[in-house]
């Protein structure tokens, strides 16, 4: 009997650290945790800083993005990418993986703007002013949340906009621009704000503008259910606003 009672507090003993190491692979404190954020490309440069002021907030945390349109984050969803949290450019998408996600949470917002080659050679004043014949304009496609913003302003105004390509996401315009492969395109102000001295813009009026809102949740097949939610609720933190204002969003 005692034999028997001396081995099983040993391995008792043993037990206890895998247990502890077990625990802080799930904890709300990030330690020794590595997440995956699925997050919509207008939030590539500012989720890096984010990234990095999170893992210095929660010692043994690593923060992995993978930036794309929201429709490409969707469906990387759907198909059961291994991931933590969603971020996307528009309530539409979010509210499409309801079963796949937990309760969303509005962490900013943002303003569509027009981007042109430096000094705007093409005097482009408006959104009408896309309809000019010859002029080259690029649009995200219409699955793409920018894509679906442009078009609805676009209608509002009447402006019926032969675009030369539709991009799978909002830098994939912005691109085009930078490159001279379009004369304009209609962007987020903060993508347009990142390439600054690289492209010009043509603010368009609030009257006639869209606003777009980033809803982030967790993912129900996350294997970092408590890390996951605490990263969410950190993107609503005072640092995390900071560093999102500091990048041109607007408050949620």
């Amino acid at each position: 009997m005692r034999r028997t009672t001396v081995a099983v507090l040993a391995a008792a003993t043993l037990l206890l650290p895998l247990a502890a190491c077990g625990g802080q692979q799930d904890s709300g404190n990030g330690r020794d945790t590595r997440l995956t954020v699925l997050a919509a490309a207008s939030l590539t440069d500012v989720f890096k800083a984010a990234g990095a002021a999170y893992e210095k907030d929660h010692p043994g945390a690593k923060v992995e993005f993978s930036f794309a349109g929201s429709q490409e984050l969707a469906a990387q969803v759907r198909q059961g990418a291994p991931a933590d949290v969603l971020v996307t450019a528009d309530t539409a998408t979010m509210d499409g993986l309801k079963s796949e996600t937990g309760p969303p949470t509005v962490i900013a917002r943002n303003r569509l703007t027009i981007a042109t080659a430096p000094g705007n050679p093409e005097r482009i004043t408006g959104l009408t002013d896309l309809t000019r014949s010859g002029l080259k304009v690029v649009l995200a496609a219409p699955e793409v949340p920018v894509g679906l913003y442009s078009r609805q302003i676009l209608d509002a105004q009447d402006a019926d906009v032969k675009p030369v390509s539709q991009e799978p996401s909002v830098r994939a315009v912005l691109s085009k621009v930078e490159l001279g492969e379009a004369d304009a395109g209609i962007v987020y102000a903060t993508d347009a704000a990142s390439a600054e001295g690289k492209v010009s813009t043509v603010p368009i009026p609030d009257g006639q503008n869209a606003i777009a809102s980033y809803p982030a949740a967790t993912l129900t097949s996350s294997r970092n259910t408590d890390a996951a939610a605490d990263f969410v609720t950190w993107l609503s933190s005072d640092e995390a606003q900071r560093l999102l204002r500091d990048a041109g969003f607007q408050a949620p």
